[in-house]
């Protein structure tokens, strides 16, 4: 799934276990849709396992893929044709998307795609028709973008949601504006600014980044040519919608994934499923920040592998500057502080995992130039940069895990100890420290009945919240003097 978004800072889950998986389609006994979609995925030539079936009993969310029987790995779940994907390029509107193409340029790239998906979605002879009917409404799906503001600025305080959720609506708005409506416009026999809102708009956004894939890049290792092609290469592919693949659910440690080739897309067993089991999918390696931001939902915060929690860099900066007293040491501290911010250019922030710090070599770069000697950093100056590092990337990232960590120099262990504390404090629990940081979320977590009294918001809030917080305050305890 895209995870592309996060990455970039972006332009845009039955009880806590059920947290697992985004918001899906809509409620009602009546299978209809389901039947319909089944019927096309015959007709269109998608090819379903005898082993595995879609249902809305025994998944983690109203729909998923169950194993009826065994399967192995290596085992082909479904296979399904490229000309049943719907993209750009297999749209109805394909040729008129494809003369355009200059004008539909936009920093997220997913205009083509919007377009397309505007214009199926209100056609009643769309050959995508029973695939998108499984949304009979996209107001069922709960990204925090359709959140009122105040209840995502309260719930997810500090944890970088509201802020990237933000610049979203920001992006959207605007691409709308300046993109989509003169496009439109011109083309009124196929597209109505009445019917295809900024609302309806904002609505297939969320459908895309919860539900498209985006096929990887391909990789020429015998390019001679690599350096001068690399922009080029650097370019993402456009997101396309998978119909079949996107009704499985994510799960850190998933069983199953999608396999691109020439002709089509199989999803493919990685591991044994007994017979009874949910099929999961990956969307990524995808902290419970990013699952809640991109796809509406979280998994349990000690069922996710890959959650993380961000120290900004301003948190850094004001651990850095503890301490400094004299008008001489708050000047060199801003010089090392440029050169810091130029060395890591457009890092916003430092990643930390469950095992230590994932962004180890820009964490690194930081500390050794911030605790420099006032000569060091002269001869650092002098040299503009210090010679070829004795550490390899091995080392450096061996030094910020876990293990690593209480190891390192006191003044680099203290500046991480205090940059954790300044961000957990941007989580609103006041001057609280140490275990109490973590007391108020964790009785919340412990208690059933105060769990159940939970809205799906404030579980998947909390999840989020916790989880980051926990990867904070044991940061902490590892570089406490």
């Amino acid at each position: 799934m895209l995870a592309v978004l996060a990455a970039a800072g972006s332009i845009f889950t039955r009880r806590m276990a059920t947290e697992t998986k985004r918001a899906k389609v809509d409620d009602g006994a009546d299978l209809s849709p389901l039947q319909n979609f089944l019927q096309w995925c015959d007709r269109v030539g998608l090819v379903l396992s005898k082993k595995v079936c879609v249902s809305k009993e025994g998944t983690v969310a109203e729909y998923g893929m169950l194993a009826l029987d065994s399967i192995q790995e290596g085992e082909v779940l479904f296979t399904i044709p490229r000309s049943a994907l719907l993209h750009q390029g297999t749209t109805k509107v394909s040729a008129l998307l494809e003369k355009e193409r200059s004008s539909l340029e936009s920093p997220s790239g997913w205009v083509p795609l919007l377009l397309s998906l505007l214009y199926e979605h209100t056609s009643s002879q769309s050959h995508w028709r029973p695939y998108l009917s499984l949304w009979s409404s996209f107001k069922t799906l709960d990204h925090p973008m359709f959140w009122s503001k105040e209840e995502r600025d309260e719930l997810l305080k500090g944890t970088g949601v509201p802020e990237a959720v933000d610049r979203d609506l920001v992006n959207i708005r605007q691409e709308y504006t300046d993109v989509v409506l003169p496009f439109m416009s011109r083309h009124l026999d196929l597209w109505s600014p009445d019917t295809h809102t900024l609302e309806l708009y904002t609505q297939l956004v969320a459908f895309v980044m919860a539900y498209s894939f985006q096929e990887p890049q391909e990789e020429d290792e015998d390019d001679e040519d690599e350096d001068d092609d690399d922009e080029e290469e650097r370019t993402p592919n456009p997101p396309m919608m998978v119909p079949m693949a996107d009704m499985l659910n994510h799960v850190s440690s998933h069983n199953a994934n999608l396999e691109f080739t020439p002709d089509s897309l199989k999803m493919v067993c990685v591991r044994p499923i007994k017979k009874g089991e949910e099929v999961f999918n990956t969307y990524g390696q995808m902290a419970n920040w990013q699952l809640l931001h991109m796809y509406g939902f979280t998994e349990p915060y000690r069922q996710n592998s890959n959650d993380t929690a961000d120290i900004p860099l301003c948190s850094l900066y004001r651990a850095a500057t503890r301490g400094v007293e004299s008008d001489s040491e708050r000047r060199l501290l801003e010089e090392r502080w440029e050169t810091v911010s130029q060395m890591l250019e457009e890092k916003s922030a430092f990643v930390f995992g469950k095992h230590g710090c994932l962004t180890d070599t820009e964490l690194h770069t930081a500390l050794k130039v911030l605790c420099m000697s006032k000569t060091e950093f002269s001869e650092f100056k002098d040299n503009e940069g210090w010679e070829e590092d004795d550490e390899d990337d091995e080392t450096i990232s061996r030094a910020f895990s876990d293990e690593g960590l209480p190891e390192l120099r006191s003044s680099w262990k203290q500046l991480i100890h205090d940059a954790a504390g300044v961000t957990l404090k941007a989580y609103g629990d006041g001057e609280q420290e140490g275990e109490q940081v973590l007391a108020g979320d964790r009785a919340l977590m412990e208690d059933e009945a105060a769990a159940a009294s939970l809205s799906s918001r404030q579980k998947r809030a909390l999840q989020v919240r916790f989880g980051q917080k926990v990867i904070l305050h044991r940061l902490m305890e590892l570089t406490k003097s």
